[in-house]
């Protein structure tokens, strides 16, 4: 008799066949399905038997491996000193809820514990656990232990992201063929070239349309994403997608009565383009980080704006400005702490600079809550410069193999945080300097890979580093929360090369990218919109040039994109005109305006004008309400631009349209301006919601690097 386990929740349904001894398999993951339907997927899953095959069906378990027929890339792979390398699950328990299934299984002296989880979003969230018998007489090398489901034969196209410092989150697509496309990370942390989600999807899918199956996985480390097909398929299934934490050679071994978790990865599914996946996440997203729920209050962050010149005087100056235009939170960057006038020196010394703060920090911390605003303050602990007084003292605490020092980067090294002294010390370092400032939101950096991520452990042995270090990271971020529990921590890494679910369960926020040109940071912002919603991306307004591409980009333009996150700025405002502070402050009072609809909307997203205008839209999950941000990055071969439609409205409604131009009206390149831009922009447009859906607006003529903002209401 066949046993069905049917997981629903969001339109989303995951059906698996518990029947036999053998591990369950996933006969369906996607789009939900009447309940007769799903009674006859066992019938409809077998297939025929191919000459030069294994004579019976193969069956496609949670866990495939040559024992199930099964020759693409293994769910697990282990041995025990070279023996013992394949597996036969007998599963020995099973639990079934609505939204939920556990098995427990056993091979030999080892058991293996899966769960699949339906979250009331749809995401489906796979977690696995290897336990090595109490009495087992040696120790099980794990070589990998990977999360995959089927994919179905509409899945022809495959998306993924890669990057680089300061050019984040970069798209690229292929067909998928037969073979494996697989992303490996052994950067020791997420990557500048992460790609956040890899997505498999029917031909030719977009923001809007067609089917698309993604997953993500949930860790900070060494990572693997991929999607295969064989020529035979995946059981009756055409191909496979999955991940994990990508192991080294000895990294995980384990003894008699220890095991092993895998981080969770999420796999979600959409019917409605990448839009219908990002809502999803950002549903998963959102539940996860509620100190970071509802809007999000307006940054000020030092960094850019004086570097490593800290002086009273003329931070006091800039706090005074930034909180006559509106700023809600001053953070001070890099260089307040030991001998840390340049970056070669005194990283790991986690005490105030009396040489940069005579008086204290507390003195500056205090005018910024006089001045109405929190106080935050940047930290870079796991990372340490060879000239510091903590390598001094302890220069066994750096990590690296016996041979000698990693290759610096940055002038800096690794901090060993599996060493339970030197995490220990980061610990009573960091709530001593939070309590006696009064600090409540910490920019936490991490500003290198890590290479040659090697620990010596007791027997004397170089082994491998990269999942304790990421253990031991986790562990300190919560053993900080239970010090402080209303402390909020952004997670920083040489701009976005930390952007994870599982470091945001953690923390509240992203630091998106260390490049501040607003021009770059569309399409970083955009596609790291994928997986997170707006109030996780740190979007500031840098100076009028950035430093990184030393490209000028006018002001409205980057208070636009500032716009699209958790807004702020990173730039020495006291240097601007009584205009430009003028601009800066309506600009501060529209995003106070906006937030509560920015920070907890529905993303939409189109592309228009042959792709050199970009539309990015918040719908209010009722559509009561929608803010369209539109941008022409670069001159279109049209001589004009063609109508634009607004993704996300309700048809069935009628909206009044404002262009909310932040105090700045984009250069336009016309003799005569649209009709309903005219009336946009005197007062308000009056249109049905099927006319901006389904017939668009004609867009103006924008120069390039302009943009405006559209407020959509929808009348009574």
């Amino acid at each position: 008799m066949t046993d069905l386990v049917t997981l629903r929740a969001a339109g989303v349904a995951v059906v698996l066949d518990t029947s036999g001894d053998g591990l369950p398999r996933i006969l369906h993951w996607g789009r939900d399905l009447p309940d007769a339907a799903c009674e006859v997927l066992p019938l409809l899953s077998e297939g025929p038997v191919p000459p030069s095959a294994p004579d019976e069906p193969w069956p496609f378990t949670i866990l495939p491996g040559p024992a199930d027929g099964w020759l693409g890339t293994p769910g697990y792979a282990g041995h025990v000193a070279g023996t013992r390398a394949t597996a036969r699950w007998q599963v020995e328990h099973t639990v079934a809820t609505e939204r939920s299934l556990t098995v427990r299984a056993r091979n030999g002296a080892t058991s293996v514990s899966t769960r699949h989880t339906l979250d009331e979003h749809g995401v489906l969230a796979v977690a696995l656990t290897l336990t090595r018998d109490a009495d087992a007489d040696s120790d099980l090398d794990v070589a990998a232990l990977r999360a995959l489901v089927p994919l179905p034969p509409q899945a022809s196209e495959v998306l993924d992201l890669t990057g680089r410092w300061c050019r984040e989150r970069s798209p690229q697509r292929r067909p998928l063929h037969d073979g494996t496309i697989l992303r490996s990370s052994r950067r020791g942390r997420t990557g500048h070239d992460a790609t956040l989600v890899l997505v498999a999807g029917s031909d030719g899918f977009g923001w809007r349309t067609g089917e698309v199956w993604a997953v993500h996985v949930a860790w900070s480390g060494n990572h693997e994403h991929l999607v295969e097909r064989l020529p035979e398929g995946a059981g009756a299934h055409s191909a496979v997608l999955g991940g994990g934490e990508l192991l080294e050679p000895g990294e995980v071994r384990l003894a008699s009565g220890e095991s092993y978790t895998t981080p969770e990865v999420l796999f979600t599914y959409g019917s409605e383009g990448l839009d219908s996946l990002s809502r999803r996440l950002h549903g998963r997203a959102r539940a996860q980080t509620p100190r970071a729920r509802g809007p999000r209050p307006l940054v000020i962050n030092t960094w850019e704006a004086v570097y490593f010149d800290h002086d009273l005087d003329r931070l006091t100056a800039l706090a005074e400005a930034a909180a006559q235009i509106g700023v809600e939170r001053f953070v001070l960057d890099d260089g307040w702490f030991g001998a840390r006038r340049h970056d070669r020196a005194g990283l790991g010394d986690w005490v105030v600079s009396h040489q940069a703060w005579p008086q204290g920090l507390r003195v500056l911390a205090d005018t910024v809550r006089a001045l109405g605003m929190e106080f935050g303050l940047w930290f870079e602990p796991e990372m340490v410069n060879l000239d510091s007084d903590l390598v001094r003292a302890h220069p066994d605490w750096v990590l690296g193999p016996r041979a000698g020092l990693p290759r610096p980067w940055r002038h800096q090294q690794v901090l060993d945080l599996a060493n339970p002294h030197a995490s220990e010390y980061l610990l009573e370092a960091i709530s001593a300097v939070v309590a006696q400032v009064g600090v409540s939101f910490i920019k936490w950096d991490h500003n290198r890979d890590l290479l040659e991520a090697v620990r010596t452990d007791g027997t004397g042995a170089d082994r491998p580093a990269v999942h304790a270090q990421t253990r031991a990271f986790y562990a300190l971020l919560d053993r900080l929360r239970e010090r402080h529990a209303d402390l909020e921590i952004e997670s920083c890494s040489s701009g976005g090369a930390r952007v994870d679910l599982g470091v945001l369960a953690r923390t509240d926020r992203v630091w998106t990218s260390d490049c501040n040109d607003a021009l770059e940071r569309a399409l970083i912002q955009r596609w790291t919109s994928l997986l997170l919603p707006a109030e996780l991306m740190g979007t500031h307004i840098g100076p009028p040039t950035a430093h990184t591409t030393h490209r000028t980009v006018d002001l409205a333009t980057r208070m636009l994109l500032a716009l699209g996150g958790h807004a702020g700025l990173e730039w020495d405002i006291t240097t601007c005109s009584e205009d430009e502070r003028e601009q800066l402050a309506a600009w501060s009072a529209l995003y106070r305006e906006l937030r509560p609809l920015l920070h907890s909307g529905e993303i939409a997203r189109a592309d228009a004008d042959d792709g050199t205008v970009l539309v990015t839209g918040t719908c209010a999950p009722d559509r009561s309400a929608a803010a369209y941000t539109l941008l022409r990055l670069a001159t279109s071969p049209r001589a004009r631009p063609g109508r634009v439609a607004l993704p996300g409205l309700d048809p069935d409604r009628t909206y009044a349209v404002r262009v909310r131009t932040a105090a700045s009206d984009p250069a336009l390149v016309e003799i005569r301006d649209p009709r309903w831009w005219v009336r946009a922009c005197d007062r308000e447009l009056v249109v049905p919601g099927a006319a901006l859906t389904d017939i668009g607006l004609p867009l103006p003529v924008l120069a390039p690097g302009h943009g405006f903002l559209l407020d959509v209401r929808a009348r009574p």
